[in-house]
């Protein structure tokens, strides 16, 4: 009993490497995306902002005996830090198992957990499931009444407690969501299309931001 109770475990641990693995942006978190990431207050909601969205897409693998499907959005701040990471995860196989995970940046306060709200409705609570040293991410099971909320919603809200104890909303526009979830999963070459796509614009923008800098620099001594 003891050794498929430790077999089931790992294959679980094996599992969840793999979707901690599924959100991650396409550049590196800075260990200081806390810091960086845009702060609102709890009455206005930041918009989902900063560098270009890939959207929500779909994509699925193979694990041993698992197949893993996640439906994702990822918003990153100009730079490239972390500011949200959502995704709905399907496990069919050798573990059945159906959750929506968000990350945020880390240095957040554990106890409030993350909180979902959809079109203003009633909000729900995600606990953190684990925190690394450059993100935290907070699970719910995903249930059929949840999937057909966020379909019919316009955006969905997900707010952390920072640890200066301020409240980060995230507003996430929900378009493009429904079309993501029950279609085709994209292709890896398409996949790394976009990201090189999503690359090559926010470099663009770093390097603008740098100009501008430069500029502002230049006429400040002239004076």
């Amino acid at each position: 009993m003891m050794f498929k109770s430790e077999k089931k475990m790992r294959a679980a641990l094996s599992v969840m490497a793999v979707i901690f693995g599924a959100s991650a942006p396409v550049s590196s978190f800075a260990q200081d995306a806390a810091a960086q990431a845009p702060a609102a207050s709890a009455d206005a909601p930041a918009q989902a902002v900063g560098a270009p969205r890939l959207g929500w897409y779909k994509t699925c693998s193979k694990q041993e005996d698992n197949d893993i499907c996640v439906v994702q959005n990822l918003i990153l701040a100009n730079g490239g830090q972390l500011v949200t990471a959502v995704g709905l995860i399907s496990v069919s196989g050798k573990i059945n198992r159906k959750i929506l995970q968000v990350s945020v940046p880390a240095a957040r306060l554990i106890p409030p957990g993350i909180s979902m709200q959809i079109d203003g409705g009633k909000g729900q609570k995600l606990d953190y499931a684990v925190c690394l040293p450059d993100k935290c991410t907070a699970e719910i099971p995903l249930t059929d009444a949840m999937i057909a909320s966020l379909k019919k919603g316009s955006d969905v809200v997900f707010t952390s407690i920072n640890f200066r104890r301020a409240p980060n909303p995230i507003k996430v526009s929900l378009e493009g969501f429904t079309g993501a979830y029950d279609g085709e999963p994209v292709s890896e070459s398409k996949l790394a299309e976009s990201q090189r796509s999503l690359q090559d614009s926010m470099q663009k923008k770093a390097e603008e931001a740098r100009k501008k800098l430069e500029d502002a620099q230049k006429a400040a001594k002239a004076q």
